[in-house]
């Protein structure tokens, strides 16, 4: 008989993975707000907004010790602790990856991007925030599956990982096609190494949303 996942924690270490999850969507809010700034160069607060973003992730990090530090050596699980353990690092690594691209910015904050390809980052960030959206919804399901192992239940979990998916193959070809408009716009050769580094970092942000659905996809597998 499978004994029920959270009945044997005196707190459910989803209550973390859900609470980081949440903290990791209010990152990616500020994420896109900043990049807005950036990308019309008018804006006076992108540095306030990256600031916002540094704070928001040490609070995650704070989440992200405690979850560890609260399953006793030895306990029993239905799922593997270091599956769980993973499963945290790939939803961290996307906050990783946020801070990446804002500090890329920092280094070189100034002319901004193009006009011809500020839509084109838009839409980039846009693709790479909704995988985040979702992250905090497939764990808020997958608690429910491991209340009571529903087939159904498990069903809505994956396919909120095949939407994950989806999200980061349509992620990657919005990334492909601003480093090629990149290479045919800017002339200056700094520009375009940083306009491609950036471009290739805020890719990466929805590439450890889908690792972080892989993981959770090993953890639910019968």
């Amino acid at each position: 008989m499978r004994i029920p996942f959270l009945s044997i924690f005196m707190t459910s270490p989803f209550d973390g993975l859900q609470e980081h999850a949440e903290k990791v969507k209010e990152v990616a809010w500020a994420f896109q707000q900043a990049m807005e700034c950036y990308v019309i160069t008018r804006c006076t607060t992108f540095e306030g907004l990256r600031k916002e973003v540094i704070e928001l992730e040490r609070e995650a990090d704070v989440i992200k010790r405690r979850i560890r530090g609260h399953i006793p050596k030895g306990t029993l699980m239905v799922v593997d602790k270091f599956q769980l353990f993973r499963y945290l690092r790939e939803q961290d690594s996307v906050l990783d990856a946020v801070e990446d691209a804002l500090d890329w910015i920092s280094y070189r904050p100034e002319p901004g991007v193009p006009e011809e390809i500020q839509q084109d980052f838009f839409m980039l960030v846009d693709a790479t925030v909704d995988p985040i959206e979702e992250l905090a919804r497939m764990v808020m399901e997958a608690r429910k599956y491991f209340e009571n192992f529903s087939d159904k239940q498990r069903n809505v979990v994956k396919d909120i990982i095949r939407t994950l998916r989806r999200m980061e193959h349509d992620a990657d070809r919005l990334e492909d096609t601003l480093k090629r408009k990149v290479f045919s716009l800017a002339k200056d050769p700094v520009s375009v190494f940083h306009l491609v580094r950036l471009a290739e970092t805020i890719g990466h942000i929805a590439d450890h949303a889908q690792n972080a659905g892989d993981m959770m996809r090993a953890m639910i597998a019968k």
